[in-house]
């Protein structure tokens, strides 16, 4: 059965005009349960994360100001937010989340989070609408209690995953790979361990014969055992942030690449939201819903 990650803290109140579509949180279930996509059987509520597994991750230092609302006034900024408890709390909801997912996807094939992929969170601060990693968060738990010696990280948001080539640049058990806007945000890349920045405009077929070479090269290259797939739908053409010319349909077979990747080859992934900023909001809970279309087409 696919199992779901969410949780009513997924949504919190935003100022008005801000431009992270949060409501897309609330709206994605509604629709895959309206559609008969899922049913309540395959939701499952994550709890807040127990700290000992953060901490494996983040900094003590940045962890406690997180707890104690002591970000300075530009770290602030940098992390696109308005500081609160609540948002706190629910940063460490996502990051419960996807672990349980993880260990989900261990039993099923695959498990997905209805948020997550909170690629711009280094390990000593946030950036990029992220506080907390919640990929590196469930990595670093499967390699610490030895459920996976291999993992492959497949970031497909139109922004570099930043925050997570840096958590993981010295840890040679986890491969990040990162295919993104090469003009995009963030103006400062970090080092994954295979980068592809791409050209403003790049339309459905470079991009999807461009991933699937590299991705057939490395599985044969990384051999990995678990998956994470970090599944922004901000490479649309329609995306306000993007930059690339990615059509629905092409953002539809990107994730059927992905996912028939990892089942053929019997992998468990776990696949997290990631970003999507189209100002049609159609376009994005239709290209998110796909993901999820496709995981249970393909693993069920």
């Amino acid at each position: 059965m696919l199992k779901i990650a969410w949780n009513p803290a997924y949504v919190l109140p935003l100022p008005p005009n801000h431009r992270f579509p949060m409501s897309k949180y609330e709206v994605l279930p509604q629709q895959l349960l309206h559609e008969g996509t899922i049913s309540e059987d395959n939701i499952f509520s994550p709890i807040p994360l127990d700290p000992i597994w953060i901490l494996r991750t983040h900094d003590a230092g940045y962890w406690n100001k997180l707890l104690t609302l002591s970000l300075t006034p530009q770290e602030i900024r940098r992390t696109g937010f308005p500081l609160t408890a609540e948002l706190v709390q629910r940063e460490i909801t996502i990051a419960h989340g996807t672990l349980q997912c993880a260990l989900f996807a261990q039993q099923h094939g695959i498990a997905m989070n209805i948020a997550g992929g909170t690629h711009h969170a280094f390990t000593d601060r946030g950036e990029g609408f992220c506080l907390l990693n919640d990929i590196a968060i469930a990595a670093n738990h499967l390699l610490t209690e030895r459920l996976a010696q291999k993992i492959l990280v497949i970031d497909l948001d139109v922004h570099q995953g930043n925050g997570t080539a840096q958590i993981f640049r010295n840890e040679n058990r986890v491969f990040t790979f990162s295919m993104h806007g090469a003009n995009n945000y963030p103006l400062h890349k970090e080092q994954s361990d295979l980068d592809i920045g791409l050209k403003d405009y790049t339309a459905d077929n470079f991009y999807l014969k461009t991933l699937e070479v590299n991705l057939n090269n490395l599985l044969q290259q990384v051999q990995p055992d678990f998956i994470f797939y970090q599944s922004g739908v901000d490479i649309l053409e329609t995306d306000k942030l993007g930059r690339l010319s990615v059509t629905r349909e092409g953002c539809k077979q990107r994730d059927r690449i992905v996912l028939t990747t990892a089942r053929s080859n019997k992998i468990p992934l776990v696949a997290c939201m990631g970003g999507g900023y189209s100002p049609d909001f159609r376009d994005i809970i239709e290209a998110h819903a796909n993901t999820y279309r496709l995981a249970q087409e393909i693993f069920f």
